[in-house]
């Protein structure tokens, strides 16, 4: 009675306000790579994809630390409590804002400056990074950086690619960032790691000790990539969790539209391929092989858009590897996850975690 009641609050979130758009398949691979001389589409991202996965470092390395700018923007606050697509704003208020150049440069302008709003805390013992999920709003997420700097911590909360004013005028929905332009996906995740190593930077040029970082959904994703890359982030939250973008894309409730443009043009076993660069699955031997550093899980029961195989797999992943972590699960979804109370049960969760293992 609880999965029926749970599956159908998910589905009518996910409807709320749907302007997905069914965009076309495209290759894309002119956005991470050259063609060689008679190859197809799909052997130069197979080339890629290999090509990547042999030196990971590089690829998720920054070539240049950034200049970064300082200044107070005013803001809406939203309560995040309430489930996406029905943030409800409550007042404005000044923020300071950090802004870069991103370290991957796309055709839209827009998107090439990074954003992050920055809740300062007087101690600079330590700072979490905050990577929200897929088509968050402005002001999502502000309250959860509040109740870092009530537990001591100062908090960065990142704009992902083609969000908010990071998104060009032609989109209604950051369709860029997860999409079924295959090249594309990939070069957008990839901005999103080097986005989120850049203010790891900023962070440790603040004079931080210690860095964490929590991720929701695709943000979960980023931080792990980040996580796996950046030996100076010295404790992580995945909140959803997934090995292969590509199952979460071609199974899951949310992305429906983006399977629908992919169908025309690949199947699931090819894009899993294409895609592996940027699939957390891909990096746990890589992981298992690191220091240990503090790493929870959490992920819902009842989700339809990172259905429970897929966080389960990965579970029994680490434990294969045995690496060394924490997990939750809570008898919730996706979507309902913005709820109460579970949306409290999530970020005590979360805040637990991170102040017990960097205070």
């Amino acid at each position: 009675m609880l999965k029926r009641y749970m599956h159908n609050r998910e589905r009518h979130f996910a409807m709320l306000n749907d302007n997905r758009i069914v965009r076309p398949f495209e290759w894309g691979d002119e956005f991470v790579t050259e063609r060689r001389t008679g190859e197809t589409a799909a052997e130069a991202l197979s080339r890629y994809s290999k090509d990547v996965l042999a030196d990971t470092d590089s690829y998720f390395s920054l070539e240049t630390e950034p200049e970064f700018s300082l200044e107070d923007r005013l803001y809406p606050a939203i309560a995040s409590i309430n489930p996406p697509g029905n943030e409800l704003p409550i007042e404005q208020t000044e923020i300071p804002v950090l802004t870069w150049q991103s370290g991957v440069i796309t055709p839209s302008l827009e998107n090439n400056t990074a954003v992050a709003t920055y809740f300062p805390y007087q101690s600079k013992r330590a700072a979490v990074i905050v990577l929200p999920h897929w088509n968050a709003k402005a002001g999502t997420y502000f309250d959860l950086c509040r109740f870092f700097n009530k537990i001591g911590f100062s908090a960065l909360r990142l704009t992902l690619p083609y969000h908010e004013e990071r998104m060009p005028p032609e989109l209604e929905r950051a369709d860029h960032l997860v999409s079924p332009n295959i090249g594309r996906s990939l070069q957008s995740i990839r901005q999103a790691v080097l986005d989120t190593r850049a203010a790891v930077s900023w962070l440790k040029r603040q004079g931080y000790e210690r860095v964490g970082i929590v991720g929701t959904s695709i943000g979960s994703c980023v931080a792990f990539l980040a996580f796996v890359h950046d030996a100076r982030i010295n404790a992580a939250v995945f909140n959803h969790v997934s090995g292969y973008m590509a199952d979460v894309v071609w199974h899951g409730l949310s992305t429906y539209h983006v399977r629908s443009g992919l169908e025309q043009g690949i199947t699931l076993d090819d894009l899993r391929e294409f895609w592996l660069p940027v699939s957390p699955m891909a990096y746990l031997k890589k992981l298992a092989a690191q220091p240990s550093r503090p790493q929870r899980y959490i992920y819902t029961i009842y989700d339809l858009s990172f259905p429970i195989n897929l966080s389960r797999d990965v579970m029994n992943a680490l434990r294969s590897y045995k690496i060394k972590h924490s997990k939750a699960a809570i008898p919730c979804g996706h979507y309902t996850l913005g709820e109460k109370p579970w949306v409290y049960l999530d970020g005590y969760k979360i805040i637990r975690f991170l102040h017990k293992h960097l205070k």
